[in-house]
Formats: structure tokens, C-alpha cells, sequence
């Protein structure tokens, strides 16, 4: 299929293009931009008249909720939502049911993910089996499986050994690891620690909670270091929430540690104060806190300190949520968002501007996965010339209000339900395959 995007106004941070030209796309790939090649035929042609060009967005947190929910085509599902997006390329946590332990479970779902001809889908394996935190997983054939990182998603490891043994084995061998940094004992609560989760009476979740994990990671990280040619183990950190928290994560990229880190679209945009009257759409993890922790998340990623911004996606069945708040089942649903709040923040005052904005769900992104991505890399969160055809068409002043019900994820809950945002993806491709359009 030959498609000819006529006169949308392409935009790619990585490289600093920001123009009104045509994108010619064949085979999947771009073979043009600004100028079509001579012999270049569409069988189709879009008019971009008014809207942006976009490399395809990538998620580096993004549930599926598959292996466990075959039976109510939960990868179908998220996978449209994904596309409808913008989202090309993500990563699934490995808290599946049953856990993302087994390279057969892995290969499972990459090939179910293929089939349907969305979203690519990149699996993060288990560190550990189970995610109990005691046996270390058979990273090589998960790798080889198709894994492109390792992690614990919200499960902490409570032994500091069996953690510096995974970052030794891991590093090793070159893999990442991701971890969410979270105190096992000061983690427990349901809401960020301060007056609010006080007068409400909900369990408070110390930001000391996020600082400890942290400190445990940075000081065995600079015991490597010294000791590893190679600069020690990546070390990806999931979903920063404090403003302690970002202050560590800078100074420990200023001692040269080989760190990364994101922060949810929730946390760049919501406060405790947005809890409301126990709105469990808003239980979420990490717990959404004060203020200051909020502009903090948002320097730190303007700055680069922060490296990426993702949805938390997260969705969560209807039964789960319809419970006292502190009951309620954490998380919401983000990847139809991620776009238009993604931009919301950069057009505010103070804020760093759409391109910038873009560049944290794009380029930003892949450049934490890296390596794994293998022949990949050079094509993903990008749109130039001779790269994969993952991108979308993006109307900036569509003006719409998140309806729960409108969204295609199975997960309604979203605590930016009933906001009125502005932009909308138009339409999506995924290596030249138009994935979604409206």
C-alpha cells in the first residue's frame, strides 16, 4: 500500500523538523518527505490540511491485561485504544496472570499482538519469579522470547541481596532493569501522606517511601560502578511521584549513574486535592500528591531530568472500582489521553512548549528502551526518511470531552472524565498499515 499524507505540518523532535510537507509512505516505510519520489503512485491519500504529522507515540506503561482476560478480548480492546491514540509502540508491565516469567507466555502474547496489526507490542519480563522477589527469572530466554527489559511493576523486592544480585546478573548481560521505587513498609497506603489522607482518614503513602527505594538503588548502583567497566547496570525508574524523589533521580545522573525515569500523565496533572469526595478514579499507583511534588515532576521532565512521560494505563473493571476508596482497585485508563494531556501541559504557562512535550512521548521514550529494540531503535518514536511508517495525524484544536463510556478501552474509570481537552488523533499507522481512523 502507497499512502501520500498531503499538507500536514510534520513534526519529529529527535531530529528538529517542524514543517508543513507531504510524507509518502511505501512498503511500510517512509520514502519521502517534502519531496515524493518521482515514480511515487498512491493508492490512497490523506489531507492533512490543518493537522500535525506525528512519529507514532510510544508507552512505556501500558497494561493489556493479557495473559488472564482472553476470555473478554482485553488485547483487542487496548489494543485499539492504543491506536486510537497515537500510541505505535508499547511496553506491557509483567504482572499478567499468570506472570510474565515464562518465555512461552512472552511469545504468546507478541504473537497474539501481531495478528492484529495495531500497536506494537514490546513485553518487560519478570525479575524475578512470580514477582515474589526471591528467585531471579531465566532473563536470556525471556530476551530471546522478546522482552526488552526487567522489572517487578508494583511488587518491591524486599531483599536488598536478592535485588544486587538481580542488577549484577542483569548488568552483566547488558539488560535493564525497571523498578518502581517503593518502600515495602511505607508503601502500603491508599493515598500520598499529608492533611488530606489525614481529615479523610485514608493509610498515607510517605513520599520517604519513594526516597528510601531510591537511595537503596542509587548506593548499590555506585557500588557497581566503580567495579563495572561498563558503568554498571540500566536502571530504569517507573512513575517518579515526589519532588524528593526527582531531586535524587538529577543528582544521581550528575554522578554519571546509568539511570532513566518516567512520570504518569496523572501525576503531571492531578494533585491529592483531585481524590474529591473518595472519586475512586482517582486511586491510583503511585498516589497522586501535593502540589509542589506536581511542579516538581513537571520541571524535572522539561529538564530532562525525567526522561519520559506515560499513561499508567491501567484498566480496571467496573466491580473493582464500585468500592470504598480505599478498597478499590488503583489505576485508570490513559492511552487515549496520553496525547492531547501530553500537549496540554506543554501549551500552559510555564509550560516547554509542543515539541518539547512531544519529545516525552516520543523520541524520549525510545531512547530509554534503546538497544533492545534492536534493528528498531533507528525507526522508533521518529519520522524521517527511510524509518518505519509509525505515525499518526493529529488535530490540535479539536476540542472534545472525555466521555468514559466513548473510550474503547474496557477501562471506563479515568479521573479526567467529564474534561474537555483539546486535540484528537485523526488517524494511525503502524508500519504503513492504517491501524485507526476516524
Amino acid at each position: 500500500m502507497k499512502i501520500l499524507i498531503q499538507h500536514g505540518r510534520v513534526i519529529d523532535p529527535a531530529s528538529g523538523r517542524d514543517e508543513v510537507a507531504d510524507v509518502a509512505i511505501a512498503a511500510g516505510r517512509v520514502v519521502g518527505i517534502g519531496k515524493t519520489p518521482a515514480d511515487f503512485t498512491p493508492n490512497r491519500t490523506i489531507d492533512a490540511r490543518g493537522c500535525w504529522v506525528l512519529p507514532g507515540l510510544v508507552d512505556l506503561a501500558a497494561r493489556l491485561r493479557e495473559p488472564g482476560h482472553e476470555h473478554a478480548r482485553m488485547l483487542e480492546s487496548e489494543m485499539a485504544a492504543a491506536v486510537a491514540g497515537g500510541v505505535t509502540s508499547l511496553v506491557c508491565p509483567p504482572d499478567t496472570d499468570p506472570v510474565l516469567d515464562e518465555s512461552g507466555l512472552v511469545e504468546m502474547l507478541k504473537t497474539r499482538a501481531e495478528r492484529l496489526h495495531q500497536a506494537r507490542v514490546f513485553p518487560q519480563g519478570a525479575l524475578t519469579r512470580g514477582l515474589k522477589g526471591e528467585v531471579l527469572t531465566e532473563m536470556g530466554q525471556l530476551t530471546d522470547a522478546g522482552c526488552v527489559a526487567f522489572g517487578q511493576a508494583e511488587a518491591p523486592i524486599v531483599n536488598t541481596q536478592v535485588l544486587q544480585r538481580a542488577l549484577l546478573y542483569a548488568g552483566s548481560f547488558g539488560y535493564a532493569v525497571w523498578l518502581r521505587p517503593i518502600d515495602p513498609w511505607l508503601g502500603g497506603g491508599v493515598a500520598a501522606s499529608g492533611p488530606l489522607a489525614t481529615r479523610m482518614g485514608l493509610a498515607g503513602v510517605p513520599a520517604a517511601s519513594e526516597t528510601i527505594a531510591l537511595h537503596t538503588v542509587f548506593e548499590l548502583l555506585r557500588a557497581m560502578q566503580g567495579s563495572d567497566p561498563g558503568g554498571g547496570p540500566r536502571v530504569h525508574l517507573c512513575r517518579l511521584s515526589s519532588a524528593a524523589g526527582v531531586a535524587l533521580l538529577r543528582q544521581a545522573k550528575a554522578d554519571g549513574l546509568r539511570v532513566t525515569a518516567d512520570v504518569s500523565v496523572n501525576s503531571l496533572h492531578l494533585i491529592d486535592q483531585d481524590i474529591g469526595y473518595f472519586d475512586s478514579s482517582a486511586r491510583l499507583n503511585p498516589p497522586l500528591r501535593q502540589q509542589r511534588d506536581r511542579a516538581a515532576l513537571r520541571a524535572g521532565l522539561a529538564d530532562g531530568t525525567i526522561d519520559a512521560l506515560v499513561s499508567d494505563h491501567t484498566p480496571v473493571e467496573a466491580d473493582a472500582k464500585q468500592l470504598p476508596f480505599a478498597e478499590a482497585e488503583p489505576g485508570a485508563t490513559g492511552l487515549e489521553l496520553l496525547l492531547p494531556l501530553a500537549l496540554q501541559w506543554g501549551r500552559e504557562d510555564g509550560g516547554p512548549g509542543p515539541v518539547r512535550a512531544l519529545a516525552a512521548v516520543t523520541h524520549g521514550p525510545a531512547q530509554v528502551l534503546g538497544g533492545a529494540l534492536g534493528t528498531f531503535q533507528a525507526s522508533c518514536g521518529r519520522l524521517v526518511e527511510g524509518g518505519a511508517a509509525d505515525l499518526c495525524v493529529f488535530d490540535p484544536e479539536l476540542r472534545w470531552q472525555v466521555s468514559p463510556q466513548a473510550l474503547r478501552s474496557q477501562g471506563k474509570h479515568t479521573p479526567f472524565a467529564g474534561h474537555v481537552l483539546t486535540g484528537r488523533v485523526r488517524c494511525t499507522l503502524v508500519g504503513g498499515h492504517l491501524a485507526h481512523s476516524v
